[in-house]
């Protein structure tokens, strides 16, 4: 057979890929995990009773910048990740950023902090507590990344699984916030971040087998 008659036949009845595909992919799991996240917070934990207050509140919504700049990077990241040959790039920064940053803001909060109150700042109220919380509010969104990732052609396999975790981890704090009694910077740095790398580790160990393809 010539090889041109075969390629014809090859690529007989092909029909062109959907290049927003990848795009309505992320959207509905962004969606999914929001919506399921608040459920969740509204079902079990329900909404702090001062949240009226807090939303007029500066430091609540530095609060919430954390989470929400997190998952922004991690969606970047999972876009990438999820396409083979695409180099990840600067989207490492993303997550870096936010990170380096509270991670700063907390040491300085404490470090100017008198002595009696560092404690109350590191560990708040809810320390025991706090990540499971976020984990468990990351389960709808972890879901629905994961499902989003593997109906693309990722080949990082344990960094897209990653990062999943993390978009899911960083969606569920967010919701996490319209109950979270915590206010102090130093807790945020540390069992925030604490509670989003729970379904990120999740995510990299389960990502070589479930993101196969």
């Amino acid at each position: 057979m010539e090889t041109d008659r075969l390629v014809t036949l090859l690529a007989a009845g092909i029909t062109p890929v959907d290049k927003h595909a990848a795009a309505r992919r992320f959207s509905w799991a962004v969606l999914a995990g929001a919506l399921g996240a608040t459920l969740l917070v509204l079902v079990f934990y329900g909404l702090r009773p001062d949240i009226g207050e807090m939303l007029v509140t500066p430091l609540f919504w530095a609060k919430v910048s954390l989470p929400v700049a997190l998952a922004a990077g991690s969606l970047a990241l999972t876009a990438r990740l999820s396409r083979p040959g695409v180099t990840v790039g600067a989207a490492w920064a993303g997550l870096a950023v936010p990170i380096a940053i509270v991670w700063v803001a907390g040491l300085a909060v404490w470090s100017i902090a008198p002595a009696d109150e560092r404690a109350l700042l590191l560990f708040g109220h809810t320390w025991r507590t706090c990540p499971f919380n976020i984990a468990f509010l990351s389960i709808p969104g972890f879901i629905a990344a994961i499902s989003a990732v593997r109906g693309l052609a990722p080949t990082r396999l344990r960094m897209a699984g990653a990062s999943a975790g993390a978009m899911a981890g960083a969606t569920g704090t967010v919701a996490y916030c319209l109950h979270c009694p915590e206010m102090g910077v130093p807790f945020w740095a540390v069992w925030y971040l604490l509670g989003m790398a729970l379904p990120t580790a999740v995510g990299a160990l389960i990502g070589p087998r479930c993101l196969r393809w």
